[in-house]
């Protein structure tokens, strides 16, 4: 993340004076971080950059109860707080909500409500086109546009995408944002539902630095011949080219190493391992109930920050869908088969 961690300094200065969100050191997440791949080449190196409201603002996650989307989603209200009594005061700074709007127009940057918001709800899409125009202006003051060049196609509608070349040589990277929740590893994120259209101005869940962080307890309790990420990588190598989810295998995995010793995924138990992993597929489909490997799971390690509500809830069933269509419990069947 130094390439991240050099544009959010860049960053950092860009928006000193600005009433636009605080840009957090960026978190690694997926799997180029958790130390595993389905492909050699073109790996994403996937990070999350946690958004803080500037000052005269502060968040307030809403949680949607429509039923419209799988999982959890959020919406962020944005709301102007009072800063009379506020020592940034010394600063100059106008508060929001005491001073006049031609006050306001006259001596001090509008608020990111009429910017980055969709009424009072902060909109992905407009946080991504904003980042996209943040990459393109703090570029030229980075040490590494001297050696590569930025490849930044056009904003995409929920995070922001660039490739940096040198020769042969490619690194892509995907920025997503996030809003902390509380003090949590969780966050609600621009990453969108899978197969769904995700309105706007609604954030899923994200449990990404929750599993990044459980692949790093694995890391430290395994012996230096461990050969987890081995079978992980393996699994999801042969998925490429068959319509069946990587973050499956994953799940099963995580559960895996929650119950087999880590002792117990050195070389000699690699074919073991494989083997318990499609069982434990075989078995899911069978009984079309995956558990999600975050949500409602007790056994998680400590260090791992979980709200109580997410703590607490009913696991959701990643093979739910399985349930509502014979035909789609039947081509999944046929991939297991193939896989």
């Amino acid at each position: 993340t130094v390439v991240m961690d050099n544009f959010l300094f860049v960053f950092g200065r860009i928006l000193s004076n600005s009433f636009h969100p605080r840009l957090q050191r960026a978190i690694g997440v997926g799997s180029a971080f958790e130390g595993w791949s389905p492909r050699e080449k073109d790996v994403v190196y996937r990070v999350l950059v946690p958004l803080d409201p500037p000052p005269g603002h502060c968040f307030h996650l809403e949680l949607d109860t429509s039923g419209q989307l799988p999982g959890r989603n959020f919406r962020i209200r944005v709301e102007q707080v009072c800063t009379c009594l506020n020592e940034q005061q010394a600063e100059n700074m106008l508060c929001f909500l005491h001073h006049s709007e031609e006050e306001l127009r006259r001596n001090q940057e509008i608020s990111f409500l009429h910017t980055l918001c969709t009424g009072n709800y902060l909109d992905v899409q407009k946080t991504a086109r904003w980042f996209y125009q943040l990459v393109r202006a703090a570029w030229v003051a980075l040490p590494q546009s001297h050696t590569w060049d930025l490849v930044l196609p056009p904003p995409y509608t929920r995070s922001c995408k660039f490739k940096l070349t040198r020769g042969q040589e490619s690194l892509i990277f995907e920025i997503l944002f996030g809003v902390r929740r509380g003090n949590s590893d969780v966050f609600a994120s621009s990453q969108p539902a899978e197969c769904f259209f995700t309105p706007s101005t609604m954030w899923p869940e994200s449990h990404a630095v929750a599993e990044v962080k459980f692949f790093r307890h694995i890391a430290s309790q395994a012996p230096q011949d461990s050969w987890h990420l081995k079978c992980l990588h393996l699994l999801a190598r042969a998925l490429v080219s068959i319509d069946f989810s990587t973050y499956i295998l994953k799940t099963i995995v995580m559960h895996l190493l929650n119950t087999v010793p880590v002792s117990r995924w050195c070389r000699s138990d690699f074919l073991q391992r494989l083997r318990d992993s499609m069982d434990y597929l075989h078995s899911s489909m069978d009984e079309s109930c995956l558990d999600h490997f975050v949500v409602g799971n007790h056994g998680i390690p400590q260090e791992i920050i979980l709200p109580p509500d997410v703590q607490d809830a009913q696991p959701p069933n990643l093979f739910h869908h399985l349930t509502q269509d014979p035909a789609t419990y039947t081509r999944a069947m046929s991939e297991y088969h193939l896989l």
